[in-house]
């Protein structure tokens, strides 16, 4: 038995290897990567600093290190993020950055198990999961950091092939939109939903095609003015080093982006091209190419208000790398900035993860937080990477940031933080709250003490959590503003007050 499977060990490796020997030179770079999603170590601090290149004014960092094949990400209405890994099966929740040092806090695991989990969205209180075959959904609990348990909206997307991830993001009325790769380079599909993106209701209903002839199409994004939608795509392969375009497309309705029988502005692919030249002519060319095998995946509108001037409303792409050229090309994140006149300009934005050959990363989506932050995944590496600007800190392994804990009512002034706390005292005896949180206040009640609010919350926090509160907590949206702000300023001031707050027994 033995022998038999080291057999078929060494006839797979010859195959390999033959493939690789016929196609040579166009096979180049981590191909174990892309065969069996093999990792490389994080680079270190002094690799970070010599090799990782951002423009003036950005500066890059570790967020979070040992996040097996991370691929893509989405930021938590709490600053937490959560990341898929498509070949563990697995989907990670990354804790925010409390402390301030740049880092991740710590983190979870949301689920396991999955059938190669790749795009995550949010819409309402649900956190959309896609799988390879189907779309799951479950209630996220953001200030828990919860997730309940997870019902299929949607199933029957096709399995297998060449390209096994789907995508996923709402538009702002709430429609969901999903990609479905190719399952070949170049072929005439015939499953449901191959390279194409399709729309459904938030619920899985009225799933419907929305626009075709999109090889692989890994990310998408809204432009935050125009409400336009891009998506990257990748170009088929085996035409050489410099043929077609990975490109960026405007995805309309109805449209048609070529493949397999065009690419680039309307040109006619050799295997398909010549026999349907109404195909060809009725195609969609990019608004945008990227040059041959770059494999853009993510793509990600800036929008945080703090973005530095140049940068507001500029794309980013995340540029995976190459496998069928014979120089390494892409392994890089560019920034697109699209002018009024429909001209495309690119320019580097963080690279460094290829060198004379030499490869330490390949990035895969991009997120940007509430704080401006610029998050990068790269799946070689397991490594999520933030890049700050002005005062955002950024993470460096080997070097640690000591940052004293922020109290979240230093910014308050010393009458209106004593007022504010009197009234909040008072709210808190009104409506009962000792009932739950003061040990002793009622017999045979388990309470739930109030512990590290200080480093868990802010200010602006604990008044949303008033609003949206986890169970059995009643909710306070009977309460004014000012009146929420009292009670927050008081639980955040006065942890240890209230656990004096016992009542005396007195026995009989």
């Amino acid at each position: 038995m033995v022998k038999k499977i080291l057999i078929g060990i060494f006839l797979f490796f010859i195959i390999l290897f033959g493939a690789a020997w016929y196609l040579k030179p166009t096979v180049n770079g981590p191909l174990l990567d892309m065969l069996f999603g093999w990792q490389v170590e994080a680079p270190e601090a002094d690799i970070l600093k010599a090799r990782l290149q951002v423009p003036e004014g950005f500066k890059v960092g570790v967020f979070a290190r040992d996040v097996p094949n991370a691929r893509m990400m989405r930021m938590t209405s709490t600053g937490d993020m959560v990341v898929t890994s498509n070949r563990t099966g697995a989907v990670f929740l990354l804790h925010r950055d409390d402390n301030g040092d740049g880092i991740s806090d710590g983190r979870s695991l949301l689920l396991s198990g999955l059938n190669a989990p790749h795009g995550i969205a949010f819409w309402n209180e649900y956190l959309y999961i896609a799988e390879e075959t189907q779309i799951i959904r479950g209630v996220y609990d953001a200030e828990r950091r919860r997730l309940s348990e997870t019902q299929v909206i949607f199933s029957g997307m096709p399995s297998g092939g060449n390209h096994r991830t789907r995508t996923i993001g709402f538009d702002k009325s709430g429609k969901l939109y999903v990609t479905v790769g190719s399952s070949c380079n170049v072929c005439i599909e015939e499953e449901p939903y191959r390279a194409e993106m399709i729309q459904m209701n938030a619920d899985g209903s009225g799933v419907r095609t929305y626009a075709t002839g999109l090889r692989n199409s890994v990310g998408f994004d809204w432009h935050p003015e125009t409400g336009e939608l891009f998506a990257t795509d990748n170009g088929r392969d085996l035409l050489g080093d410099d043929t077609p375009n990975c490109e960026v497309n405007l995805i309309k309705d109805a449209s048609d982006y070529g493949w397999p029988y065009a690419y680039d502005n309307r040109t006619p692919d050799p295997d398909y091209g010549a026999k349907n030249s109404l195909k060809v002519s009725a195609s969609v060319p990019p608004v945008h190419g990227f040059g041959a095998h770059r494999a853009p995946l993510g793509i990600k509108f800036l929008k945080a208000t703090n973005t530095p001037a140049g940068y507001q409303n500029t794309a980013l792409v995340a540029l995976h790398g190459s496998w069928n050229s014979s120089k390494l090309v892409g392994y890089k994140v560019v920034s697109l900035r699209f002018d009024d006149n429909g001209s495309v300009i690119e320019q580097d934005f963080l690279s460094g993860f290829e060198l004379n050959e030499d490869v330490i990363g390949r990035p895969v989506d991009v997120e940007q937080g509430q704080d401006g932050a610029i998050y990068v995944s790269d799946d070689y590496a397991g490594v999520i990477y933030r890049v700050g600007f002005g005062d955002i800190a950024i993470g460096i392994p080997g070097e640690e940031v000591i940052v004293p804990p922020k109290n979240p009512l230093a910014d308050i002034e010393a009458p209106d933080l004593a007022t504010s706390k009197a009234a909040g005292a008072l709210i808190f005896d009104t409506n009962g709250c000792a009932t739950c949180h003061v040990e002793g206040e009622v017999e045979g009640v388990q309470v739930k003490k109030l512990e590290d609010l200080k480093e868990r919350y802010t200010l602006a926090g604990m008044q949303q959590l008033f609003l949206n509160p986890p169970g059995p907590m009643p909710s306070y949206e009977g309460l004014t503003e000012a009146e929420r702000r009292a009670l927050a300023i008081f639980v955040l001031s006065s942890e240890e007050e209230i656990k004096k707050r016992a009542r005396p027994r007195i026995n009989f």
